[in-house]
């Protein structure tokens, strides 16, 4: 698959918005910055689709990607989601690797930088910063893959719509962001009809605004209070790992 088209560079100076790569010590971010390219993001961007090599990775400077399983009938669901706090493509820090699922942008917000798979893992293999914020990323979105299969098959709709949104809230650092019926059905393994009877009902609570495809959310207190367990389970975990 061919790489999103570059933008210009940012300031010698500057660094990402991706956390992880924020976090770095400056000899370490020094070292890797000539590796990376800075890319635009969009709405419905696949990054890596079912079974395809991995040869880049990109670190998210905002907004929300989705990793989805993909049934033979065509049929996706989501099984973990990817922010600012991580990256894109991890499984390239074990070795070569193939995607498991399909990786594509459904809140897009500005850009992200892109690295090399083998870049990637050379630097990995030194076993300096890089490696460690990889490492306690890893864990942390193994996590998250465990805690949204025990979500998907034990919570109702409405919890894991509530734990969705408040994850994507986090993430966007924004009270309203973009998402269609569409998208919101193929994470949440339903309807778009039965996803809209729950948005309604959100929306009826005072919970959240959802009009024409915009999400904004209005009470976040209440919304941690309609969703399941695992938000909060998985808000820790991370928070632990330092994420």
């Amino acid at each position: 698959m061919s790489a999103p088209p570059p933008v210009r560079p940012p300031p010698s100076d500057a660094r990402p918005k991706n956390r992880l790569l924020a976090s770095l010590p400056a000899d370490d971010f020094a070292r890797i910055k000539p590796l990376l390219t800075n890319v635009r993001t969009s709405a419905r961007q696949v990054f890596h689709d079912d079974g395809e090599l991995i040869t880049q990775v990109f670190f998210l400077n905002g907004g929300v990607a989705s990793i989805t399983a993909t049934m033979r009938d065509g049929s996706m669901a989501e099984v973990a989601t990817v922010g600012d706090e991580g990256v894109i493509g991890v499984s390239a820090y074990f070795g070569e690797s193939t995607a498991q699922g399909q990786t594509m942008m459904q809140v897009p917000d500005t850009d992200a930088e892109m690295m090399s798979a083998d870049a990637f893992k050379a630097e990995t293999d030194r076993r300096g910063a890089l490696h460690d914020c990889v490492a306690r990323y890893s864990q942390a979105l193994m996590g998250l893959m465990m805690q949204s299969t025990a979500c998907m098959a034990l919570h109702s709709l409405q919890e894991r719509f509530a734990r969705w949104l408040l994850m994507t809230h986090d993430r966007v650092h924004a009270d309203e962001f973009t998402l269609s019926q569409e998208f919101l059905a193929m994470m949440l393994g339903s309807t778009r009809p039965t996803v809209s009877v729950v948005a309604g009902t959100l929306q009826a609570a005072g919970l959240i605004s959802y009009r024409h495809g915009r999400i904004t959310i209005a009470n976040r207190s209440g919304l941690e209070e309609a969703a399941c367990e695992c938000y909060g389970s998985v808000r820790k975990n991370f928070d632990r790992l330092g994420l």
